[in-house]
């Protein structure tokens, strides 16, 4: 196989990237735009050892299921992967890849309940980060191009609540206007790096954060009375001053620059406070389902003691503390434990607590000390636990451990680490928090063999 040669073929797969999967001589190739069905011509763009990469040449029988996409940018964008197709079809793929990597990665097969689809595929999304960038002179955001860091300039993201496309658009001028020049990557210079916005999805409280090179508090002081009159939901306005050559997007420190340092919003019927750097789910009315699934599957009666690892900001633990003895969650971001404890306090729960440090590292303390959970819910990063983590939490022996994953590679690795180590991987269910891109969440429910 060489490079710009052509091949008829058929998509008979989807990674989990939102490529579609065909062979040609053996050897798979990936290519994206496409659909499970596509019979097309593919034109190969990169030939690596045992797989190549591929473009659609020429699509002459489209898979049932495709559409036109509805964004001009998505071609460009390295965002939404799946506006080609409806979204009864996107939830085929999500379902089926959730599916393959319990059996494929965890060599496990639990019963999977129908995935759960979202109300709406649009306006979903509370939170948006925007590279910022200069055209022509002037200050434009988007985001970034597939596999690249280059700045895709758009305003009218279809995943983004109209309020971010009106800051967005009225800021910039405005922001070019005070002195403010785009942060150059290659060369490390200039100043804005990033627009970061997020909104309370039932509060409609808006927080927005500059992130900065160096800092431009003194640029700006003028304009901030004006954003503030401008958008009175805009009850929160900080920098995150971030000089470092990263692709880390915040800085370690963020100050506020006027307003209060959060906004408020409502996550299963609990106030919640939430910080520029605290974990807080982009979909909310999504998240409320994805939490209730949990919840279902811990299967609390009002007398466990539960363990909530990789809290954030509290809201897992907190939505199922009414139905618990004990509350016992940890954190590594300082920022959301104090977050975490506050939205304690506003909701009266009285039975939690809240620790700052690394998961597995808190919970062996915690097992040393003689805690014992009866139910331990863990919500990790896209990496997933690390050893300490799952070797403590078998320890401690809980009747129930109820995993919440944003990747199912790595959630089916875990399972099979906590097979391992006595418990049996009964039940998982795919959620859709993310319509429109390749990201799918899961939850699984683990039992302790012999209970």
């Amino acid at each position: 196989m060489q490079k710009n040669e052509i091949y008829e073929t058929v998509i008979t797969g989807m990674t989990a990237e939102g490529s579609g999967v065909c062979r040609v001589d053996g050897m798979a190739v990936f290519v994206p735009m496409t659909a499970v069905g596509d019979r097309l011509r593919v034109r190969i763009v990169k030939v690596l050892k045992s797989y190549a990469f591929g473009i659609i040449e020429d699509l002459h029988d489209p898979a049932d299921g495709r559409q036109e996409p509805d964004c001009p940018v998505f071609r460009k964008c390295g965002g939404c992967v799946f506006r080609h197709v409806t979204y009864e079809t996107e939830l085929q793929y999500k379902a089926q890849l959730v599916e393959d990597a319990f059996r494929r990665i965890g060599g496990l097969d639990p019963a999977f309940q129908p995935i759960l689809g979202a109300e709406t595929r649009d306006g979903y999304r509370n939170k948006a980060q925007y590279p910022v960038t200069e055209q022509d002179g002037h200050l434009v955001c988007g985001f970034y191009a597939r596999h690249s860091h280059r700045v895709v300039p758009f305003t009218k993201c279809a995943l983004q609540p109209e309020q971010f496309t009106e800051v967005i658009e009225w800021l910039l001028p405005q922001l070019e206007a005070a002195g403010v020049t785009a942060y150059n990557e290659e060369a490390h210079t200039g100043e804005l790096r990033h627009i970061y916005l997020r909104r309370g999805f039932h509060s409609g409280e808006m927080m927005l954060c500059l992130v900065t090179r160096v800092s431009v508090r003194k640029k700006i002081g003028k304009l901030l009375p004006e954003i503030q009159a401008q958008f009175p939901d805009l009850v929160s306005i900080s920098e995150s001053v971030n000089p470092e050559r990263t692709n880390v997007i915040m800085g370690k420190q963020i100050s506020v620059l006027a307003g209060a340092g959060c906004i408020t919003d409502t996550m299963c019927g609990r106030k919640v406070e939430i910080s520029p750097q605290s974990f807080y789910q982009v979909n909310t009315a999504q998240a409320e389902r994805l939490y209730a699934v949990g919840k279902e599957f811990a299967k609390l009666t009002g007398t466990e003691t539960l363990l909530d690892l990789y809290c954030g900001a509290g809201t897992i633990g907190l939505s199922m503390a009414d139905r618990v003895k004990k509350l016992i969650g940890v954190e590594v971001v300082a920022s959301a434990v104090d977050n975490a404890r506050r939205n304690a306090a506003e909701n009266h729960v009285d039975n939690a607590e809240f620790f700052c440090g690394d998961a597995g590292s808190i919970a062996d303390r915690l097992r040393t000390e003689g805690t014992r959970p009866d139910v331990i819910v863990v919500d990790p990063p896209r990496k997933g636990c690390d050893a300490l983590t799952v070797q403590s939490c078998a320890a401690m022996q809980p009747e129930r451990i109820v995993m919440i994953s944003c990747n199912p590679a790595t959630a089916a690795r875990d399972c099979k680490a906590f097979g391992e180590l006595g418990y049996v991987t009964e039940c998982v269910r795919a959620v859709d928090l993310f319509p429109g891109t390749a990201a799918v969440e899961c939850v699984v429910l683990m039992t302790r063999m012999g209970k």
